[in-house]
């Protein structure tokens, strides 16, 4: 945490607001410093590390609309009616950004942040102070826009390394997760499910949503050595997540044979030294030092044994569990490989092939540029934005009545200033947010009272608060308790440094109750207009079934073989993204749903199953592409086009067609004979292809099944029809 971009990212948004808030302090006095200083604040939750492009227009939002609510709250804010009509419409637009996702939910912080710290200044009734106090806050707003659009682009260099060293950990800990399904003891539960399933499909989710955020900073503009040595470690990233997926394919059916545990404890003991040195490659990437050397395990691999008492393959008993186990080693073999690619591009013995996406970065990055798409698709009564911007807004309204009618009142901004950091779209983010709120107010206001006890002076609570910050937006992504007792440390400074009156004791006292009541006003809201993940499910579900029936069509396409440029190759990874992206959305909303009442819970058995098996179906289609493309040589004379699509056809009237058509059995796709299989290290792969096409085929046939009892139960219509997407 020390070494990440979420430290490096909170000390330069600190130094930008110690710069801007001293340099204002020493010019325009103490007062001016405070007002420049909230301007500042509200500039910085949307200041994440980012690609350069963009990165001015992804902040100017939070100042321009945060600048005339900071002035409007100041000139209604002796006319408690009038504030409060401001505020009710005003929060509803704010969270209205939520609309445009991760991207959106900083800005509606950001202008919530403008209408409550203007609530803070204490002297409202001079026209000259509001228009010069705003003219400090719209000072330090547009300093810090700037500071924080060179400090990104300075950083820049050290974030593409620190993004691909915090990816580097997230896959370590999933190796380590998988390497623990190698063991004998963890064999499936009377469902037929791992038990493992569930921190494996979370860990894969999570992956994809910080792979994304790495392809953002890591592809753009890969033009010099260096950053085509670091893109091409994060494509090879991406292999090792495709090649750790496939490690699951036949290991059931492996435990179910006796004399599985040798071979298995081999293997994973390989992947956990694996897991040691890409963990180590972490390191000397964040600390700057060289890779240490790294033995290949291939030869351990290639002489695993299996029982001597392994009985022969048959028609009826399938494959040999000796020939399984070697498959399996085989699918390790290219996680160790990968790694040694992986530490020859790091210590500059071997050469980065980024040639696609050094000419197609485009379309590997999320966009920077705002559209009104977002906005204009909201607008429907069951949709989330909208009923949390409604939801939010009379939250905000109920509080600060409550805050006008509280016995003290000098602080009624505090329980608004909770509601906005702990009422989120969804009642698990809510309920998250609401318990580390409370205990991270309860342990800063202890420490905010120190500290205004010690009668620091200005200067002195300008550095502590700077400290603040950087601990509060640093933390904010990783450990919210630890943001919280930043932001109440740096909340009951701010107050006092604006001079809002009241003593040391009492703020913090009056601090600790105002949490409390937003707190409970904040969970009381969050059942108001709910957006239950079951509602979102089916969406979620047919987008999921569509991805996966996009990359079988362009996994299995016959014209990778033959083409002549990179163009399906673009495809492909264009596809495995989505569909990655897809599954994530759906184990994100599965996870979340956790936390609702059970009436309104969807059916969490079924779309369990429904995800392993979406996983197995990425697993064989990747195994089916890696023999393909890198082992297409050792296929059979004869050709396979014929397998591959009826491969295709079986996959799309599985995931695509009318529900009676897709619950047939589909047709094998292996000839009968081929039942034995060669050794995958030196033999011939056209058995291992075709199995895999007869795996892929049946198991599409059970997602299906899925998909439809997860509809009937939802409510949802049982006929998926998607969208097919020429290639």
């Amino acid at each position: 945490m020390a070494l990440s971009h979420y430290l490096s990212n909170g000390l330069s948004a600190a130094l930008g607001l110690l710069l801007i808030s001293g340099s204002v302090h020493l010019l325009l006095g103490a007062f001016a410093a405070a007002a420049a200083s909230v301007g500042v604040v509200v500039c910085i939750p949307p200041d994440q590390p980012a690609p350069k492009r963009g990165k001015f227009f992804q902040l100017l939002p939070a100042a321009v609309l945060g600048l005339p609510l900071f002035f409007a709250v100041q000139v209604l804010h002796t006319s408690p009616v009038s504030l409060g009509l401001l505020l009710v419409p005003a929060s509803f637009l704010a969270f209205l950004a939520a609309a445009w996702g991760k991207r959106g939910l900083p800005i509606a912080v950001s202008v919530m942040f403008a209408m409550v710290f203007s609530m803070a200044v204490p002297d409202h009734t001079n026209s000259a102070t509001t228009l010069s106090t705003s003219l400090y806050f719209a000072l330090g707003a547009g300093l810090y826009v700037v500071w924080a659009t060179l400090a990104n682009a300075a950083l820049n260099a050290r974030y593409r390394v620190q993004m691909l060293a915090d990816t580097l950990l997230s896959l370590v800990d999933l190796m380590r997760t998988q390497a623990q399904q190698f063991d004998p003891a963890a064999m499936p539960d009377q469902r037929g499910q791992a038990p493992l399933i569930g921190k494996l499909l979370k860990q894969q989710a999570a992956l994809a949503d910080q792979l994304q955020t790495a392809r953002d900073i890591l592809l753009e503009s890969p033009r010099t050595p260096r950053r085509r040595q670091l893109a091409g470690m994060l494509l090879h990233v991406l292999e090792m997540r495709d090649h750790l997926l496939v490690c699951e394919l036949d290991l059931d059916t492996l435990k179910s044979h006796a004399g599985h545990a040798p071979a298995l404890s081999a293997l994973r003991e390989v992947v956990e030294a694996l897991a040691d040195e890409i963990e180590r490659l972490a390191d000397a990437l964040l600390l700057g030092r060289g890779t240490g050397a790294f033995e290949s395990y291939r030869s351990r691999l290639t002489s695993l044994q299996w029982a001597d008492d392994a009985p022969p393959a048959t028609p009826e008993s399938g494959p040999s569990p000796a020939m399984l186990a070697l498959g399996l080693a085989n699918r390790v073999g290219h996680l160790n490989d990968e790694t040694l690619r992986l530490i020859g591009l790091a210590s500059g013995k071997e050469q980065a092939d980024v040639g696609l996406v050094r000419t197609s970065w485009e379309m590997f990055v999320s966009p920077t540029a705002w559209s009104w798409q977002p906005f204009l698709a909201m607008w429907r009564w069951d949709a989330p934005p909208l009923r949390h911007a409604i939801r939010a807004a009379l939250a905000i309204g109920t509080a600060y009545a409550i805050g006008l009618a509280l016995p003290w009142g000098t602080h009624d901004y505090w329980i608004l200033l909770t509601i906005v950091v702990v009422l989120r779209g969804s009642l698990a983010q809510t309920l998250e947010r609401r318990n580390h709120r409370v205990a991270g107010t309860l342990l800063g206001c202890v420490l905010a009272g120190g500290l205004l006890a010690a009668h620091v002076p200005p200067l002195g609570l300008l550095v502590l608060a700077t400290l603040a910050q950087a601990v509060a937006h640093a933390f904010a992504a990783r450990r919210y308790l630890v943001t919280a007792v930043a932001a109440t440390v740096l909340g009951l400074l701010q107050a006092h440094a604006l001079n809002a009156g009241g003593s040391a004791s009492f703020e913090l006292v009056e601090r600790m109750a105002d949490t409390l009541i937003g707190v409970a006003v904040a969970w009381a809201f969050s059942y108001v207009l709910p957006s239950w993940e079951r509602n979102q499910i089916p969406a979620l579900l047919r987008r999921a079934l569509s991805a996966q029936a996009r990359h079988a069509r362009v996994a299995l396409s016959l014209g990778q073989l033959r083409a002549v440029d990179n163009e399906p190759e673009l495809q492909w990874r264009l596809a495995r993204r989505e569909a990655y992206d897809s599954l994530s959305a759906l184990v994100q909303a599965t996870q979340r749903s956790l936390s609702e009442p059970r009436a309104v819970r969807p059916p969490l058995e079924q779309l369990g199953r429904l995800l392993a098996h979406s996983y197995q179906l990425l697993a064989q289609l990747t195994t089916v592409k890696t023999i393909l493309l890198q082992r297409r040589g050792r296929l059979m004379a004869e050709p396979v086009d014929v397998p591959l699509e009826r491969a295709v056809q079986a996959l799309e009237l599985a995931l695509t067609g009318e529900p009676a058509a897709a619950s047939i059995q589909a047709r094998p796709v292996a000839a009968p004979q081929l039942v034995e299989l060669q050794n995958p290290f030196e033999g011939d792969l056209s058995s291992w292809l075709l199995r895999r096409l007869d795996l892929a085929a049946g198991i599409a046939v059970q997602l299906r099944v899925d998909a439809d009892h997860v509809l009937a139960e939802i409510g949802g219509n049982t006929c998926i029809r998607t969208t097919h997407i020429k290639d």
